[in-house]
């Protein structure tokens, strides 16, 4: 049975239930399968070796999702061929690519979560109210050991983008 964090997060200011456990820092980073786009899919295997940081936003198409990612798109120049950036989301795989398309996002792989929500679920953010991924932020190293976790307790607030980059390059 799948543990419910019963107002762990809101969203303007109405509590919202989280799905899935609370990681923290030290925990090994938990498997999931998402969708590159409609035939391939991605797992967590499929960067091994590499410094993951992971971005995940509710939708691409609102205002702070959108800053998010390109802030973190503008972040990966800096760090090098060690690290890999992925943006999870429910966006359907078509919306992603036209929004990296428009956006001129290169440097940030995109995720859709939206078939089976397995990340949402094992990363502990897929909200029960909305089937859509809490904003938060993760950094798993390359033995996939999470070095750095932040869940936002406000959905439509910022993540502290420095921490997440200061923890990745602490990695390296």
């Amino acid at each position: 049975m799948t543990q419910e964090r019963t107002g762990a997060a809101t969203f303007k200011g109405n509590p919202i239930t989280l799905l899935g456990p609370e990681l923290k820092a030290g925990d090994t980073a938990p498997a999931f399968t998402v969708s590159k786009n409609l035939l391939e899919e991605a797992t967590l295997a499929d960067y091994a070796g590499k410094i993951k940081l992971i971005s995940v936003v509710p939708s691409l198409d609102t205002g702070v999702c959108d800053a998010q990612t390109r802030r973190f798109n503008t972040e990966a120049a800096g760090l090098g061929d060690d690290v890999v950036i992925l943006t999870v989301s429910m966006d359907l795989p078509f919306a992603q690519s036209r929004w990296c398309g428009a956006a001129g996002i290169d440097s940030v792989i995109t995720l859709s979560d939206y078939k089976t929500a397995s990340f949402g679920q094992a990363y502990g953010v897929l909200i029960k109210e909305f089937r859509l991924d809490m904003r938060s932020i993760f950094v798993v190293d390359k033995n996939d050991k999470l070095a750095y976790v932040e869940y936002l307790s406000e959905m439509a607030e910022h993540p502290d983008y420095d921490a997440a980059i200061a923890a990745v390059k602490a990695l390296l």
